[in-house]
């Protein structure tokens, strides 16, 4: 919330969403926002695709979202049991199409024009970091995407 509050003036009096722990966002709402945004925020626990439906994901038309930003792949113990009650259900390939390399394809598919996602499992507060400076670089020095992605490697 402090990094929202800090850039909230550099990006849009248009920003809607889910902030907090406000509550769980139902598959309608996933599909509201992702298909009336121009760039997209998840920053949360396990992967952004176990979130979703999948078989509703490559089905949607989100040709208007320019920015995906993932910032997900964080695990707690609470997360991990939610996660593994969820991968129960889903066959190999459904879990094999969640990891961020397949993702970022479907959601290339999907018309997403770039994301930029997390590769491994990391910390809420190594995430947070990765916010701060993807705020920074693209808000406040209006870097393009692929020069704050190359700061992000450094």
């Amino acid at each position: 919330k402090e990094i929202l509050e800090k850039y909230r003036d550099l990006f849009t009096v248009e920003w809607e969403g889910v902030i907090g722990n406000m509550h769980v966002p139902g598959q309608a709402e996933w599909e509201q926002l992702l298909t009336s945004c121009s760039a997209f925020l998840f920053y949360g626990m396990e992967r952004f695709m176990s979130h979703v439906l999948l078989n509703r994901l490559v089905a949607m038309n989100i040709p208007k979202c320019h920015l995906m930003i993932l910032l997900d792949l964080v695990r707690s113990q609470r997360s991990y049991q939610r996660i593994t009650s969820s991968d129960i259900h889903k066959s190999r390939l459904h879990i094999a199409l969640e990891r961020p390399t397949e993702t970022a394809m479907l959601l290339s598919l999907t018309g997403v024009g770039c994301v930029v996602a997390t590769q491994w499992y990391t910390s809420l507060q190594e995430n947070s970091e990765r916010l701060e400076i993807l705020f920074q670089n693209l808000l406040s020095l209006g870097k393009t995407t692929g020069q704050t992605v190359n700061t992000l490697q450094k």
